[in-house]
C-alpha cells in the first residue's frame, strides 16, 4: 500500500485553505439556494461549473436536491435512471450525461 505523505502547512497557508474551502461551500450553497428559488436553472449551473471550481465539485445529487420537490430518494432514483454514478460530480458529467440531466430536469 502506497500512503502519501503531505508536508504539514504554515499557518498562513493553512489559513488560506481554510478561506479557500469556505468561499468554495458558499459559492455551492448560493448556487443551490438561486436553483431552489427559481432564480437559475441546472442547466446554467452545469454550464458555469466549466468555469467555476467550487461548482464543478458540487455532487450531482446535492444538485438534484436543490431542486423543489426532489429530496435524497427521488435524485438517487433519477440518476440511477440517467446512468449516473451516486459519487459523481458537476465535473465529472461526460457530454451526454450532462444532456439527459438537463433534458431530465426540463421535462420535470
Amino acid at each position: 500500500m502506497c500512503v502519501m505523505v503531505l508536508r504539514p502547512l504554515s499557518a498562513t497557508e493553512r489559513a488560506e485553505a481554510l478561506n479557500k474551502a469556505a468561499a468554495a461551500r458558499s459559492a455551492r450553497a448560493e448556487a443551490k439556494e438561486s436553483l431552489k428559488t427559481g432564480k437559475r436553472s441546472a442547466a446554467d449551473i452545469i454550464e458555469s461549473a466549466a468555469k467555476d471550481d467550487a461548482l464543478a465539485r458540487m455532487r450531482v445529487s446535492e444538485l438534484l436536491e436543490a431542486l423543489p420537490g426532489i429530496g435524497k430518494v427521488r435524485a438517487a432514483a433519477i440518476m440511477e435512471q440517467l446512468g449516473i454514478a451516486a459519487s459523481r460530480r458537476v465535473r465529472g458529467l461526460g457530454i451526454h450525461q450532462r444532456r439527459a440531466l438537463v433534458d431530465f430536469i426540463d421535462e420535470h
